[in-house]
């Protein structure tokens, strides 16, 4: 058999130092993703205000989000087996960028149809790059032999935080939505040129092969010609893990799209106390995922999966009901908490597969895609005759149901670690 160049063993220094770069990069691109989000969703009542748009037309605005979101999860696993994932997440990357330079240049001449394009490319990059990251992820996960999707989806959260500080910095400045805007995309772009080069190698990064499987001590999947697609969702474990998805995305989803407009709206505040409690959101998902790789190890996944769940219920009835903004906060600190471990640990339970985990990790991320999709119109519908805070109450229900499927969950057997990519330093 020849010999791959790419995974010729190096020392241990060297192939330490190989995993330190790989993480870095990826942690790299959760945090400038949630910079994106961030960025995106503070200047949100501004660029509502710039639009005219009613409750309702803005949900159908943040549409575009979801539509290219599904978009690009849906095509995302067949493109890192032919690809790589390291071309799928440049890519993606590049498509967050381009995106947020047209919906600031959509709010700028006042089209909603040119946002809502932006947001479609924004959605995109986001989701492919996703599961781009995603599945590089789980091949660095088996090389490190510990956890470390958490904790990498805990940098897209602080990476929230931080677009959500500097998004109140610009809504106290007034600063123009066009300059803001574009000033994310330049950086975003300017640091992914310098972390890319540190993504493995195409070959590492798609789905092993037998003979990768036959190293990791795996029996080799089954060669008969049975659809890859199908056999994605014929699993019923799957099934569970995508409602699980479902749950959580539309929680996280849900505080993404509307909760600086539940703080104006809602509570009668400004813009600029819609962003604080939003990068407060954003802080109790990063709490939540930084130490959740810790809660698991020491009392599972399920329990950790299933408590999760009604502690992010009990968060967002306590936003629907509490009286004032004071006491609101508190239930988005415990919605932020609750909603933080359920789409990663579910993506990375999803992803084990030894032959088609880009394929099943994209197809289970769908789910959660799903919700992105249905969810704005549905709750700016709702939010327009109900008012927005009593439309989470369906959030609410759907995240407790959650903790039903929290079984799925449960941990996969953990292979041999496969060789280091021999990519660049």
């Amino acid at each position: 058999m020849a010999t791959d160049s790419r995974t010729v063993p190096r020392t241990g220094t060297d192939a330490a130092r190989r995993l330190r770069n790989w993480r870095i990069a990826l942690a790299s691109v959760f945090f400038l993703n949630g910079i994106a989000v961030a960025t995106w969703v503070t200047r949100t009542p501004a660029i509502r205000d710039a639009l005219s748009a009613s409750t309702a037309e803005m949900g159908l605005v943040l549409v575009g989000t979801s539509i290219g979101s599904f978009v690009g999860i849906s095509i995302a696993g067949v493109v890192v087996e032919r690809r790589g994932a390291r071309f799928v997440v440049l890519v993606g990357i590049g498509a967050v960028a381009i995106g947020l330079g047209v919906v600031a240049l959509g709010a700028a001449i006042a089209q909603p149809v040119v946002v809502s394009g932006g947001l479609a490319l924004l959605g995109y990059g986001f989701g492919s790059s996703e599961i781009g990251t995603n599945v590089s992820g789980v091949e660095l996960e088996r090389a490190m032999a510990r956890s470390v999707i958490p904790g990498l989806h805990g940098l897209y959260s602080v990476g929230t935080v931080i677009g959500a500080l500097l998004g109140l910095v610009a809504n106290h400045l007034d600063l123009p939505v066009v300059l803001h805007l574009a000033v994310a995309a330049v950086v975003i772009a300017a640091v992914t040129a310098l972390i890319g080069r540190h993504l493995p190698a195409p070959a590492a990064a798609t789905a092993p092969s037998t003979e990768t499987s036959a190293q990791n001590d795996d029996p080799a999947p089954d060669t008969a010609p049975e659809d890859s697609r199908r056999l994605a969702w014929v699993d019923r474990r799957l099934v569970a893990l995508g409602f699980i998805i479902l749950g959580m995305a539309l929680a996280e989803g849900s505080a993404t799209d509307w909760l600086p407009l539940i703080v104006v709206d809602g509570y009668g505040s400004t813009a600029a106390v819609g962003s604080v409690v939003y990068a407060f959101f954003g802080a109790a998902m990063a709490v939540g995922r930084l130490n959740g790789g810790r809660a698991i190890d020491r009392f599972g996944r399920t329990a950790v999966m299933r408590v999760s769940a009604l502690i992010g219920a009990v968060g967002i009835a306590t936003v629907v009901v509490a009286p004032t903004l004071w006491v609101g906060a508190i239930g988005v600190l415990l919605w932020g908490i609750g909603a933080s471990l359920g789409f990663p640990v579910a993506l990375s339970a999803a992803g084990d597969h030894p032959r088609y985990a880009a394929r099943r990790a994209s197809a289970v991320a769908t789910a959660g895609y799903a919700a992105f999709l249905i969810g704005p119109p549905i709750l700016g519908f709702l939010g327009q005759h109900v008012g927005l805070r009593e439309a989470m109450l369906v959030v609410m229900v759907v995240v407790a149901a959650t903790a039903l499927f929290a079984g799925a969950v449960r941990g996969r057997p953990a292979p041999a670690a496969p060789a280091v990519p021999n990519g660049p330093a």
